[in-house]
């Protein structure tokens, strides 16, 4: 809030500290990617991958099979639902149309 108060502080100014400067137990990012042909940025992209996959926190498999019964129902339960809504729209539709015709049958209209 403090920040908002200054008239001369810009908005969005980018940080001046880097990774390497913060002492957050984070691991440092490195920065020396310009330095690097395309093989090295992509084959440090592959580690940082693989470091990344080891830190998931993967389901086991009861989990998965319950999550995917719950979708499954769901989806089953929301595609009745939708053909319901559509069925019942399609009547709506037809008796307005049906109910307009017999009044302009009845003025001689159309």
């Amino acid at each position: 809030m403090a920040e908002m108060d200054k008239a001369d502080a810009s908005i969005g100014a980018p940080r001046t500290t880097s990774y390497s400067d913060r002492d957050d137990g984070k691991v440092a990012r490195r920065d020396h990617g310009a330095q690097q042909g395309v093989p090295g940025r992509i084959a440090q992209f592959l580690r940082d991958v693989r470091a990344e996959l080891k830190r998931v926190s993967w389901p086991n498999a009861s989990t998965v099979k319950n999550t995917t019964i719950i979708t499954l129902i769901a989806v089953v339960f929301f595609a009745v639902y939708l053909f319901l809504v559509d069925q019942g729209m399609a009547w709506l539709i037809y008796g307005i149309d049906w109910a307009i015709s017999k009044l302009f049958g009845l003025f001689g209209i159309g």
